[in-house]
C-alpha cells in the first residue's frame, strides 16, 4: 500500500514508519522537520504544515490512506484549540484529496472506566494531560458524524512505553470503548505493538467508522 503517515517523526508516528517499513509499504511521511525521518528506500519525507488544507490535500493525494498521528506539540500554549482544530483540517484535506481511509491516533482519555465515567474525567487524571484529553475526546465526537470517509480512531492503552519499558510481543486484544485490561489490571501496551494493531488495521480493517482500543 502506498500510505501518509503524518506525524511520522513523533512517539507513535515513529513505531508505525518502522512497522510499515518492515511489511515493505510505500510511505510519504508528512513532517514538520523531514531531517527527523528515518532513512529508507520505502520513505518519503515531505515538509507539510499539516493545518493547511490545500498544502496538505496536495500531497496526500493518490495515497490509498492516511495514518493520523498528529500532535500540536508539547510546547502549544493552546493544546486544545491547536489539537481539535489541527485534526479537523486533516480530516478535511483528506476528503479534498481523495482519499478514502483514515485512521486516526487519539488518546485514551475518552475510554469509559465505568458507567457514564471516562477516564479523562476521573479525579486521578494528570491535570498536565487534560486539555489534550478532552481535545482528543471532543474530536471523536465529531467525527462521528463524518460519513464519508472510512474513518478509524484507535485509542491507546492507559498506559504506553517503549524503550526498556516496552517490547515487541507481536500481540494484543482489541476492545471498543473501554480499556482492555491485562491479568495484573493494568491497561497497557508498548508502542511498538499499538504499530502493528495500527497497519494490522490498515491491511485488514476490522473497525471502519468505529473507535477502537488494544491492549495486552
Amino acid at each position: 500500500m502506498k500510505i501518509a503517515l503524518i506525524g511520522a517523526s513523533g512517539f507513535v508516528g515513529t513505531a508505525v514508519l518502522n512497522e510499515l517499513i518492515e511489511r515493505g509499504h510505500t510511505i510519504t511521511a508528512i513532517v514538520r522537520n523531514p531531517e527527523k525521518v528515518k532513512e529508507n528506500a520505502l520513505v518519503t519525507a515531505v515538509k507539510v504544515n499539516a493545518q493547511d488544507e490545500g498544502q496538505l490535500a496536495s500531497a496526500i493525494q493518490g495515497h490509498d490512506a492516511v495514518v493520523n498521528s498528529f500532535s500540536p506539540g508539547i510546547s502549544s500554549k493552546n493544546i486544545y484549540e491547536d489539537y481539535l482544530n489541527g485534526n479537523i483540517a486533516i480530516q478535511n484535506a483528506v476528503k479534498k484529496g481523495g482519499v478514502k481511509r483514515l485512521l486516526v491516533i487519539g488518546g485514551a482519555g475518552s475510554l469509559f472506566i465505568a458507567p457514564d465515567l471516562q477516564l479523562v474525567d476521573s479525579p486521578e487524571f494528570p491535570i498536565d494531560w487534560k486539555a489534550g484529553a478532552l481535545s482528543a475526546r471532543d474530536y471523536l465526537n465529531l467525527i462521528k458524524n463524518e460519513n464519508e470517509l472510512d474513518w478509524t480512531f484507535l485509542s491507546p492503552s492507559i498506559e504506553m512505553y517503549n524503550g526498556n519499558g516496552g517490547v515487541r510481543l507481536g500481540t494484543y486484544r482489541t476492545g471498543l470503548d473501554t480499556p482492555v485490561y491485562g491479568e495484573n489490571g493494568r491497561s497497557f501496551i508498548s508502542v511498538e505493538d499499538l504499530a502493528i494493531a495500527i497497519v494490522d488495521e490498515l491491511e485488514k480493517p476490522q473497525f471502519i467508522r468505529q473507535r477502537f482500543t488494544v491492549g495486552y
